[in-house]
C-alpha cells in the first residue's frame, strides 16, 4: 500500500508538471534552453521554484539565493527513507561526478521533508556519505512546507504504529530539479533517468546559460 501511494503521488506530480513535451513553452524561439529540454511544465517553468528559507546541515539559516548560487540539482526526500531516496540521491551524486569530470560544477542538494527526525546533524552525516559537496537542508515544518510548495512537490507522513511513533514512512514525490542562479528552475528529472542521461541534459543547460 505504501508503494502504491508513493507511485500515485508521483504520477500526480508528473501530471501537474505537464510532462507532455508538446504542451511546450519548451519549443518557443525565445527559449534559450529549447534544445536541452526533454519535458515541459504546464504554464511554463516559472510555475516551479521560488523563495524559501531553510536550515543547512551546519545549522545556518539560508535562503534560496544562497543555496542556488551555482547550477543546483535539488531533491526532496528524507534520511529514514528505506529505498527510493538513497537510490535517487546516489544517482544524482553520480551525475554530478560525471559533470565534474567534464569541468562542469553542479551542486547536489537534498531537502528533507521529514524535519522532525532530520536534524542538521542527521542531514550532515547523510549527505557527507553520499557526496562531499552535497548540501543537506532541513528546517521547521513550516519552512519545509513552504519550500515543497514552491517546487510543487508532495509529501505526507504515514500514521505510525502505536508504540513505535519514531518509526514511520513518508510518501513523497521523487523528482529532481535543476535550478540555475540567473534563470531559476529550468528542468526536472524523473526516477527513470539514468545518471548519464541527467549529466547530458544538465550539461546542455549549463552550456546554454
Amino acid at each position: 500500500m505504501t508503494r502504491l501511494i508513493a507511485i500515485t503521488a508521483t504520477a500526480a506530480v508528473i501530471l501537474l508538471l505537464g510532462v507532455t513535451y508538446y504542451m511546450t513553452m519548451a519549443g518557443g524561439d525565445d527559449d534559450q534552453f529549447a534544445q536541452c529540454r526533454a519535458s515541459s511544465v504546464a504554464g511554463g517553468a516559472g510555475q516551479i521554484g521560488g523563495p524559501f528559507t531553510l536550515v543547512s546541515e551546519d545549522g545556518e539559516t539560508v535562503t534560496d539565493k544562497e543555496v542556488v548560487d551555482q547550477p543546483t540539482l535539488i531533491y526532496f526526500g528524507y534520511t529514514f527513507c528505506p529505498d527510493i531516496c538513497p537510490l535517487d540521491a546516489a544517482r544524482n551524486a553520480e551525475a554530478v561526478d560525471i559533470l565534474e569530470s567534464r569541468g562542469k560544477i553542479v551542486k547536489p542538494v537534498f531537502i528533507s521533508i521529514d524535519p522532525t527526525r532530520d536534524t542538521p546533524e542527521v542531514m550532515k552525516e547523510y549527505t557527507d556519505y553520499l557526496h562531499p559537496r552535497m548540501l543537506g537542508l532541513t528546517g521547521s515544518p513550516e519552512q519545509v512546507k513552504a519550500a515543497s510548495k514552491a517546487y510543487r512537490t508532495f509529501y505526507q507522513a504515514q500514521k505510525p504504529t502505536e508504540g513505535e511513533e519514531e518509526f514511520y514512512l513518508v510518501d513523497h514525490s521523487t523528482m529532481s530539479y535543476l535550478t540555475l542562479p540567473e534563470h531559476g528552475f529550468v528542468e526536472f528529472f524523473r526516477r527513470d533517468s539514468t545518471a548519464e542521461q541527467m549529466a547530458e541534459r544538465i550539461q546542455c543547460f549549463v552550456d546554454a546559460s
